[in-house]
């Protein structure tokens, strides 16, 4: 009988000890922003826009200052950070290729260990995301007034208003009244905003068009110094961004101008986006953009090449930013909830974007290349009890650290065959024994924005580039001593040595990365035949 009793007391100790390490768990808010340049995050730089709810996250948590991508463009980024895996083995190398559906993404093993699982925003590929038991997602790009969601209980629907503040608003309605207390949580609220073709909500366009913002000191950039890669790329914003679509020049007064479309989608990016508006929504929008086309019929016959660029690139950051201001109040919103719930002091709360991007620095806008301001990205990270506030780390950090880092956190093992690093040992300051390089890879050539094939390693002191396909070259930037990434110093003798190390280094991580010239020369071949297929792997 005693027994008995005792057997029964510990079975209760340890489903009680079981229950309170389940509560243990903490709850994880992954914020993800799409082309979120570093640079307009004021925690970074403060010159374009001041971002105080983005800052709250840095203030009371870390700021990672070379956290970066490892490959530079949307739909990849996204596979890497769900699959922990880079682009070469989760099949997800570009935009094209399709994402290999067999590979296991981390919301799946949070779901599978006991955490209730939402995703509301942008996702870009892929209509019934694994591992959520909620979704609400736009379909591709979406829309930023009164976009169409596809959902995982109601189908396709439409929703009314601006696609930020919508995003936004479906995450707190989860938090607040979907979620199951007795469970922990992950919620993915992922923006649409800043992605091209910038639409900021009226409440700020009508403020950030009567902005004026500094000019990058890279805006006239000639790229000497640099091999063909920077020279051919069709990022420049005078010649390449659409006058309709990212400009927000009617197209009426585009033909009474005589100014051609810089693509095939420029006009139609304009009524893509600005037609969807209800009368409402357009008339606001024609109060604020309606004097500006008319100031600019009046302006142009007479400016110069130099005179249409400065104009270009103060009406991008002017909408840009505009987008951003509007992710920043959501943000804003959802840690106060946090915050007045009681939920916060057990939430970890991650702000990202998929990639970097440019805003004017060296004449571009868009990203891809492993250049600096496409290549790092934001990442502020709290965690109450763990994260000392107000840090900042150095170390080099990836997008494909994510999974890894957030199953930890979760107490769940991840796969052996991940390739991320786990972050929380930099979360707590032990930066010891962490990786000195990373590995980037960009594949989508030739295609829109003509950014060459390339791959590279980079450390916190230097960067080695290998452009490959219709050429080979390579580039060779000193990090420290050039920040801007002006020159390249492969050929200098002074860093003969530099160098040397550099390559058998990079050698290594593709094989530690399972990636290689077979890859590179199949990836080409699949994609000059328009062989879409997943690739299952790097086999």
């Amino acid at each position: 009988m005693k027994f008995k009793k005792l057997a029964i007391a510990v079975l209760a100790f340890t489903a009680f000890s079981c229950q309170q390490e389940e509560q243990k768990k903490p709850n994880i808010l992954f914020i993800m922003s799409d082309d979120h340049a570093y640079q307009a995050i004021s925690a970074y730089d403060n010159t374009l826009i001041e971002t105080p709810n983005i800052d709250r996250i840095a203030n009371e948590g870390m700021l990672f200052t070379n956290a970066c991508v490892t490959n530079s463009i949307c739909a990849p980024s996204r596979a890497v950070i769900l699959t922990g895996k880079h682009s070469h083995l989760n099949g997800k190398i570009d935009n094209n290729f399709p994402f290999d559906t067999t590979q296991m993404t981390f919301p799946q093993l949070l779901q599978e260990n006991g955490y209730q699982t939402a995703m509301f925003g942008k996702l870009h590929f892929g209509n019934n995301p694994k591992g959520f038991d909620e979704f609400q997602i736009l379909p591709g790009q979406g829309r930023y007034y009164n976009p169409e969601f596809i959902t995982k209980k109601e189908g396709k629907k439409t929703i009314t208003g601006y696609v930020t503040d919508i995003i936004t608003d479906l995450t707190i309605n989860w938090l607040s009244k979907e979620r199951d207390a007795e469970k922990p949580f992950f919620m993915a609220y992922l923006h649409k905003a800043p992605h091209r073709e910038w639409l900021p909500a009226e409440r700020h366009y009508k403020e950030f068009t009567t902005k004026t913002f500094k000019e990058p000191a890279t805006l006239f950039d000639n790229y000497e110094g640099r091999g063909s890669a920077a020279k051919e790329a069709e990022m420049n914003l005078l010649t390449h961004m659409n006058w309709a679509g990212d400009s927000k020049i009617y197209p009426d007064v585009m033909d009474e101008l005589g100014i051609a479309e810089t693509s095939t989608w420029d006009k139609g990016a304009f009524k893509r986006e600005v037609g969807a508006m209800n009368a409402e929504q357009r008339a606001a929008w024609d109060k604020v953009y309606g004097p500006m086309n008319e100031k600019f019929k009046k302006l142009y016959p007479n400016m110069t090449q130099a005179d249409k660029m400065k104009w270009r690139y103060q009406r991008y950051m002017q909408d840009y930013l505009g987008s951003i201001a509007s992710v920043d109040e959501g943000v804003g919103k959802v840690l106060d909830y946090l915050e007045e719930s009681g939920l916060a002091e057990n939430t970890i709360v991650i702000y990202t974007s998929d990639q970097g991007f440019y805003l004017g620095e060296h004449g571009w806008f868009d990203k891809r290349f492993i250049y600096n301001e496409s290549f790092k990205t934001p990442l502020l990270v709290k965690w109450p009890n763990v994260i000392k506030p107000g840090t900042t780390n150095t170390q080099m950090v990836q997008n494909l650290d994510f999974a890894q880092t957030i199953l930890a956190a979760a107490q769940i093992e991840a796969p052996s065959d991940m390739q991320g690093e786990n972050l929380i040992p930099l979360f707590k300051g032990e930066t010891e024994n962490f990786r000195e390089a990373v590995y980037y890879h960009y594949y989508e050539y030739p295609a829109v924005h003509m950014v060459k094939r390339h791959y590279g390693i980079v450390t916190e002191d230097y960067k080695l580039i290998h452009f490959y396909d219709d050429v080979d070259e390579w580039e060779l930037y000193d990090r420290k001593k050039d920040p801007q990434e002006m020159k390249s110093v492969f050929d200098d003798p002074a860093y003969a040595e530099t160098l040397t190390k550099l390559k058998s280094d990079l050698a290594d991580l593709r094989v530690k990365y399972k990636d290689s010239e077979d890859l590179d020369k199949k990836y080409m071949e699949m994609y000059k035949n328009k062989n879409f297929m997943p690739s299952g792997g790097g086999k």
